[in-house]
């Protein structure tokens, strides 16, 4: 299963056409204070689009780890950039979306920086002389 939040209607049918066979569930703005095993139980009932948050979150539930691995290829080639992405855990189905949407925020936050680090540019503190 996958769940989405922040995609725009035509993006929420591109990914379910990549997805051919894939439940692909969007996941309505009335769920943010439920418990995320609640979300995926309710999947097939959930109504409304999930394009209410300014970020984008593509959520991976019950999948191998090639699949995630292939997940992220297509995802990939349609040409989303800056989505976050997750898996749910058992500790993550016990916790409520908005506690997790922080989480991910902040993660994706720390990742992004980690990865600026890496590329530089570094300040040679040290000085020159």
């Amino acid at each position: 299963m996958i769940f989405l939040i922040g995609f725009f209607e035509d993006e929420v049918k591109l990914i379910r056409d990549a997805f051919n066979g894939v439940p692909v569930y969007e996941i309505p703005s009335y769920c943010r204070d439920w418990v995320l095993s609640e979300v995926v139980e309710k999947a097939n009932s959930l109504e409304g689009s999930g394009n209410w948050h300014e970020r984008k979150f593509f959520l991976m539930h019950d999948l191998s780890n090639d699949e995630v691995k292939e997940a992220l290829r297509k995802m990939k080639s349609l040409g989303f950039r800056g989505v976050i992405y997750a898996t749910t855990t058992p500790t993550s189905l016990t916790m409520k979306l908005d506690e997790l949407i922080e989480e991910w925020l902040e993660e994706d936050a720390y990742f992004r920086q980690l990865r600026r680090m890496k590329r530089g540019p570094y300040l040679n503190i040290r000085g020159s002389g």
